[in-house]
């Protein structure tokens, strides 16, 4: 499968495309300056700045291309202007907030713990360069968990991606955390996305929790 990768000489793309290859994968590398020619791709994959990814993804869709989103920072209106063309093109936008299993798994038990304690708040640490906060993580936790905790952001240098959820209740503190200290850690995940891109609906589909099922 040919895959255009938008944001490949970022630190994301620098350190999966290389697997993306090795996996057997097309990786046709994409960054800011350079032309897009969609001749032959079949999917994008996409970890750019929230204020270049809506104009990737519009392009990618406008060619019949399906659509893997690791960016963050969409507001309501673009998610549903993208889901729009997603529908419209037949093929799928999934947005993943965070492509670590292990991350994902962290979301899903944090879900199930909310039920039980309900009293809770999501610290996330990321480094200084990443530009939305609350990260896409820590916000599709507190979804998830449906008890509106309170987000705490902290950006640092020397962090990659980190989270944990703290739940207290009379006598007691359960802490769930999920710690990436290396972007290579995202690479089973955008294989398990690729692997399953054909089976998402048209339209918005996002995190990676229902393929793991």
């Amino acid at each position: 499968m040919r895959v255009a990768f938008f944001g490949s000489r970022g630190k994301v793309g620098l350190a999966l495309c290389p697997g993306l290859e090795q996996a057997g994968y097309d990786v046709i590398g994409i960054d800011l300056g350079d032309s897009f020619d969609p001749s032959g791709v079949e999917a994008m994959i996409d970890f750019t700045q929230p204020d270049a990814v809506e104009k990737n993804v519009a392009a990618s869709l406008a060619h019949d291309i399906a659509c893997i989103v690791g960016t963050t920072g969409f507001s309501a209106e673009q998610l549903k202007r993208l889901d729009g063309l997603a529908k419209e093109a037949g093929k799928p936008f999934f947005l993943v907030p965070n492509f670590a299993i292990g991350a994902v798994l962290m979301m899903r038990f944090a879900a199930e713990a909310a039920r039980f304690m309900p009293r809770a708040e999501i610290v996330e640490l990321h480094n200084e360069a990443k530009k939305d906060t609350p990260s896409g993580t820590a916000l599709a936790t507190a979804e998830a968990m449906g008890t509106d905790p309170q987000i705490h952001s902290v950006r640092l240098p020397g962090l990659v991606a980190h989270q944990e959820v703290l739940l207290g209740g009379d006598g007691q503190l359960l802490t769930i955390r999920h710690d990436t200290f290396a972007r290579e850690a995202f690479l089973p995940g955008v294989l398990l996305a690729l692997e399953k891109l054909d089976t998402l609906p048209p339209g918005l589909t996002v995190g990676l929790d229902g393929l793991l099922d």
